[in-house]
């Protein structure tokens, strides 16, 4: 495979099965993967619940997919924002939704080893992550979205940014596996690295308030090291309810299970896998009865809430079960020291 796997201790105490199967039932029969039977689709939360479903084996369920979320690429490489029933919604064309595909696709590969396939999201990839680099600002920053109407926003999200961040470091890599060249993409991701690490007064900065702000720049790996400690420790308070999980913003009493499992995401990245198996401990239990996850709770309280099950929390689970405890050949596909040696990226 791609990445070099260490040995990790398996868990057999996860009972993943309903989690796949949570994922599975929401699955539309044309692939479209909502984020639940009554709610949107987004094209990000569509490759997460795909991801859940590659880690669960359900390849054939994976690639049905993948053939969805192809089949609604528009000709600049972008989606829509959201789908209802197969059909747009939110018009906006988000960099973040249209290049996360790239992630999607290399999670695949790393699962399958399947180069054909592989292959045949080349073109889907390179399309959504030129889309996204077309909306770069000098800065390195990248502007967040196009208005239904091809008005550029000029917003920049640290959470976004991070996220594109990852995705042409997961394009890089297929390029690589399949000998494209693109250098472009290369000099581009060491500008969006540099607008996080240097310039994180060009991001909205109303959004800091939200914890994927604070650990997506770690879980992207454009913070790493010392660096990504000081971000832990210095927002830790802010956004940790111990043995509880992570708010999801830092004002509001609720924890949500996607980015308490996002963080344990983040903390593994970094190699502490020690920690990162501690708060995902903690959200155990966080669970209906058929097995699937919460969405979120409300603390001290402890109401459910929202009820509705939704697909990418279960996605983001199992892919934070991958990481802790070695289910897949993509366990470490956020490892930071892996990156850092691999030969299809340069820092």
């Amino acid at each position: 495979m791609y990445f070099n796997q260490p040995e990790k201790k398996r868990s057999s105490a996860l009972n993943l099965d309903s989690v796949i199967e949570s994922i599975v039932k929401t699955q539309k029969s044309s692939g479209e993967i909502p984020w639940c039977s009554s709610q949107k689709t987004d094209p990000w939360d569509h490759v997460e619940s795909t991801m859940g479903l590659t880690i669960g084996g359900r390849i054939p369920e994976a690639r049905k997919a993948f053939d969805w979320l192809v089949g609604q690429q528009l000709t600049d490489g972008s989606w829509y924002a959201s789908y209802v029933n197969g059909k747009p919604d939110d018009q906006t064309r988000d960099t973040n939704m249209s290049s996360y595909i790239a992630v999607g696709a290399f999670h695949h590969f790393l699962v399958t080893g399947d180069r054909d396939y592989l292959e045949s999201l080349w073109e889907p990839v390179r399309k959504g992550v030129d889309f996204a680099l077309s909306l770069q600002a000098p800065g390195g920053e990248i502007h967040w979205a196009k208005s239904p109407e091809g008005v550029v926003d000029p917003m920049a999200l640290m959470t976004g940014t991070s996220s594109v961040f990852f995705s042409i470091k997961c394009a890089l890599a297929i390029a690589h596996i399949l000998n494209k060249k693109r250098p472009d993409w290369q000099t581009a991701l060491l500008k969006v690295r540099e607008s996080i690490t240097k310039r994180p007064h060009c991001f909205n900065i109303s959004k800091s308030r939200f914890s994927m702000d604070w650990f997506y720049p770690i879980l992207s790996g454009a913070l790493t090291g010392v660096e990504a400690q000081k971000r832990i420790d210095k927002y830790w308070k802010k956004f940790v309810v111990e043995g509880q999980g992570i708010r999801c913003v830092s004002d509001e009493p609720w924890v949500t299970i996607a980015e308490t499992s996002e963080f344990v995401l983040a903390l593994s990245a970094m190699g502490n896998d020690k920690l990162a198996r501690i708060i995902f401990g903690w959200i155990q239990d966080r669970r209906y009865e058929d097995g699937s996850y919460w969405c979120g709770f409300t603390f001290p309280d402890m109401v459910v809430w929202p009820e509705d099950k939704l697909s990418w929390t279960n996605g983001v689970v199992l892919m934070a079960a991958d990481a802790l405890f070695d289910l897949t050949p993509a366990s470490r596909m956020f490892d930071h020291s892996v990156w850092e040696k691999s030969t299809a990226i340069t820092f």
